[in-house]
């Protein structure tokens, strides 16, 4: 078994996936004007509208409204990846540190709220 992706629900597609178009570098896919999804060679970050879980009823995901999820990426260099991101970041929760497990560690919250971790293991 494989983790294929990770859906975040968002009132805002648009505003959301060119948030994440910022923090990976690379344009989001878009299927249809109420999905948009990155891959990567470990699994798909997609973005929907609450339309697309409507058939979950009362049970659907409420955008904008997590509060136990951490989307993280692993990238080369924390400081460098946070530099070139620093202005465009609203809401930044822990500037690059390093961790007591060793990984250097940024993290800032989305457009939704939803936490994002940029982090690089040890050497």
């Amino acid at each position: 078994m494989n983790l294929a992706s990770v859906r975040i629900i968002t009132d805002d597609v648009d505003r959301l996936a060119g948030f994440y178009e910022l923090v990976t570098g690379n344009p989001a896919s878009r299927p249809a004007p109420v999905f948009a999804e990155f891959r990567t060679d470990a699994g798909t970050l997609a973005i929907a509208s609450p339309v697309t879980v409507t058939s979950l009823g009362e049970r659907a995901p409420h955008a904008g409204t997590n509060r136990s999820l951490i989307v993280e990426f692993q990238v080369d260099d924390v400081d460098a990846e946070f530099a070139r991101l620093r202005d465009g970041l609203d809401d930044v929760v822990l500037e690059p540190t390093t961790m007591p497990w060793g990984n250097r560690s940024t993290i800032f919250a989305d457009p939704d709220g939803n936490l994002v971790n940029l982090f690089s293991r040890p050497a």
